[in-house]
């Protein structure tokens, strides 16, 4: 007969959790008490401990702050002039340009390709020196502060494909997103509120942007994105029942979890647990959500930094400040969706209506955080899901035009965090159509963010259905040249 190598495991095999528990140490009084000295431990996602235990590389960055702008923002009149596209305005887009790219059905069929010079004025801004539109002038008074990226490239062409690329590195949906993957390798730095926040703009039109682009795919549910919402209660069903207080809910909660725990005995799914950190965190939310989402001691100088529209709730100045309140408290990912940009005709006055919108609060939000010395661990980035066309959708006006969708070149900024302020990544040929110079593809952005953190892209995993998945998915590189 073998010798056993561990005297007394036979008699653990085959026990219950529950017999486990209460059979070790103190049982599970015992683990009470251990989690009351250390939040969360006993759910396995304690403070500060993800599936990782520690970064891969020494990290520039403690979270981020993700402004997405989605529809597709003009790279063309914000951020990459093209003289000669003011020059060949009215011309045709020439062949020996496009190449035979395919084009979305919405201008593929159109006779003509007039090329589009900006109306916008474009000037160096700064000592450094990046040249930005003029219709950007808060963003501009930053121009030292931004990692420009001018040659971001995907092969999307459309936004549903495009957004989810750019949130979870596949076009095709189900896959985790960038908050999800960080939550999942680095934990919580806060454990009475979300490491993974959402903030969409109120009362904006254009694409819809549904819940799977800020969930958690295949990895556990509590690694998923909670929304934030404006109005009195934040976040949905967080409030208890009329006539049920604190203590009540706790009492509740207990017994469910006591429930949770016998039917993880017969059927041992991670998902049970991850649905008991939720309520736990639900519960420990009710008394923190209150306090970060009043912004009632703000000083008036910091309201005014960012502009008209931070009173209103639920406005993209007003989830700028918020986004500032959580980076604070040590929420990791913070994702602000502002829809609107999808310019396919009058590109002039929706742009202008636009960057009225976003220019100001952006600007604010990196001058707010550089003020508080957070910028330094704070990465901020700014971006859509693809860019423009050069040339014009439908008929070119003489005050008006539209561009459509385009893949092949777009431009995004990023400030802090261990990005390398007023520098430009990458460049597009003259007619702002192709990358000709250090092309930056979404899984390279991607990688740098990962980086950034701490986190080697490659050696950050999840094996689901009998493969290995990352965020990066089988590629990627990280851009050296965008780091400080």
């Amino acid at each position: 007969m073998r010798t056993p190598i561990c005297t007394g495991f036979e008699s653990i095999v085959g026990m219950s959790r529950r017999g486990f528990l209460n059979s070790f140490g103190m049982g599970l009084g015992g683990i009470a008490l251990g989690s009351l000295l250390q939040p969360g431990a006993l759910l396995g996602s304690a403070v500060g401990r993800g599936m990782m235990g520690a970064p891969h590389l020494a990290p520039k960055a403690k979270r981020i702050i993700y402004l997405f702008q989605s529809g597709g923002p003009s790279q063309l009149d914000l951020f990459d002039p093209k003289p000669t596209l003011i020059e060949k305005h009215g011309t045709e887009l020439p062949e020996e340009i496009r190449r035979g790219q395919r084009l979305t059905a919405m201008s593929g069929n159109q006779a003509s390709l007039p090329l589009v010079g900006s109306p916008f004025k474009f000037a160096p801004r700064g000592q450094s020196g990046v040249e930005i539109s003029d219709m950007l002038p808060h963003v501009s008074g930053i121009a030292d502060d931004l990692c420009l990226i001018r040659s971001m490239h995907t092969e999307a062409i459309n936004h549903g494909p495009g957004v989810t690329h750019m949130q979870t590195g596949s076009q095709f949906p189900g896959r985790p997103s960038i908050g999800a993957w960080l939550n999942y390798g680095l934990g919580r730095e806060n454990d009475n509120l979300p490491s993974f926040v959402v903030m969409v703009t109120k009362g904006k039109g254009g694409q819809p942007l549904v819940s799977r682009l800020w969930g958690s795919g295949f990895l556990p549910s509590e690694n998923q994105g909670i929304r934030f919402r404006s109005g009195a209660n934040p976040v949905l069903h967080l409030q208890n029942p009329s006539g049920i207080g604190r203590d009540s809910r706790r009492l509740m909660l207990d017994r469910l979890r006591e429930l949770h725990e016998l039917q993880f005995e017969g059927n041992p799914d991670a998902e049970i647990e991850s649905r008991i950190a939720q309520y736990e965190m639900a519960f420990r939310m009710q008394a923190s959500i209150p306090e970060v989402t009043d912004i009632s001691g703000e000083p008036e100088h910091v309201l005014r930094e960012y502009g008209d529209d931070v009173k209103n709730p639920g406005t993209f100045a007003a989830n700028c400040l918020q986004a500032r309140r959580l980076a604070e408290r040590g929420v990791r990912f913070i994702q602000l969706y502002h829809p609107g940009w999808d310019q396919h005709g009058g590109l002039p006055g929706g742009l202008r209506t636009q960057a009225r919108e976003t220019d100001q609060p952006s600007a604010a939000l990196v001058r707010d955080l550089k003020q508080r010395g957070m910028l330094d661990d704070t990465l901020v980035i700014w971006g859509g899901e693809f860019g423009r066309t050069n040339y014009c959708q439908g008929t070119l006006g003489k005050d008006n035009f539209g561009r459509d969708h385009h893949g092949r070149c777009f431009s995004l900024w990023m400030a802090g965090g261990g990005a390398k302020g007023g520098t430009v990544v990458g460049q597009t040929d003259d007619y702002g159509y192709n990358v000709v110079k250090d092309g930056v593809h979404v899984h390279d952005f991607h990688a740098t963010l990962l980086h950034l953190l701490g986190i080697d892209h490659e050696r950050l995993t999840f094996k689901y259905q009998g493969r290995y998945f990352r965020l990066t998915d089988v590629h990627g590189h990280v851009v050296k040249g965008a780091l400080a």
